[in-house]
């Protein structure tokens, strides 16, 4: 294991390299020089989604969400704090299914809120329901162990 991250900005989709140890100590890109991580999901959409999801060494936990949803405004706060706890080793954005189908059909999201976990590019968790704080940590927390 490379004892560096590579790190897709949030705001400029530059790739960073990063030491896993230096993880915490709120980097900046390189490029922009804005915070990597900002303690609060990000935003997704056809033009961030897919740097983010496979040009990050970080697992990246995407919340498909509708503004609709009841459900979904309830988790809002509990995903928002589970930023706050989860960053930067996990780096969390919400995805809005309706502004942006294309990702969700891509994706097979049949009911929301849905969390997906994705590490290398690649799914490997996925939970459907409203969940509060502490629920999502550990959700998070065992899908990577």
């Amino acid at each position: 294991m490379s004892d560096s991250a590579l790190i897709a900005c949030p705001h400029c989709l530059a790739i960073n390299r990063i030491p896993y140890q230096r993880l915490a100590d709120q980097p900046k890109c390189g490029k922009c020089k804005q915070a990597l991580f900002t303690g609060a999901p990000l935003q997704l959409n056809q033009q961030n989604f897919d740097a983010l999801l496979q040009r990050s060494d970080i697992p990246l936990l995407v919340d498909f969400w509708a503004s609709w949803c009841g459900p979904c405004q309830m988790m809002a706060p509990a995903f928002t704090a589970a930023a706050a706890q989860l960053e930067p080793r996990v780096r969390l954005a919400k995805l809005d299914t309706e502004q942006e189908q294309p990702i969700a059909a891509r994706f097979n999201i049949r009911s929301i809120p849905t969390l997906a976990l994705f590490q290398n590019g690649r799914e490997i968790a996925r939970q459907a329901g409203a969940m509060d704080t502490q629920g999502i940590v550990q959700w998070v927390n065992s899908a990577l162990s």
